[in-house]
């Protein structure tokens, strides 16, 4: 088990990505092909899981589009994501927030965490 890690890690080096965890509101830049022509587009959503680790780790994004919730399952180590913004950081107790699924309006909203002021 030991050797397929450190294989995976000599080959499979992971893009430096921006911390992110379960309940953050975040933007991914995707790489989409249509045909012969490439573009980027943005999926903005709530993160409601992280899984896995090392280059087969995954992490789930939710949006609602035209009031029906799209989920989109991302890999963390795909060569077609362009970058990850971090818009907002969610305050959640747990790691999975499939509660989210049956929440509709004012109840599906997550609290932003306090980031601490630096003093002058």
């Amino acid at each position: 088990m030991d050797r397929i890690k450190q294989l995976e890690k000599e080959y499979a080096p992971l893009k430096e990505l921006p911390e992110f965890s379960a309940g953050d509101t975040v933007t991914v830049h995707y790489m989409i092909k249509e045909g012969n022509k490439e573009r980027v587009q943005q999926y903005q959503g709530v993160v409601i899981q992280r899984k896995g680790s090392g280059s087969t780790a995954t992490f789930t994004v939710r949006k609602i589009s035209n009031n029906v919730g799209v989920e989109r399952i991302f890999p963390v180590a795909s060569p077609f994501i362009e970058k990850i913004d971090v818009n907002k950081r969610g305050q959640v107790r747990r790691a999975r927030i499939f509660y989210l699924r049956e929440r509709r309006g004012k109840s599906a909203r997550i609290q932003e965490k306090r980031q601490p002021v630096a003093a002058k």
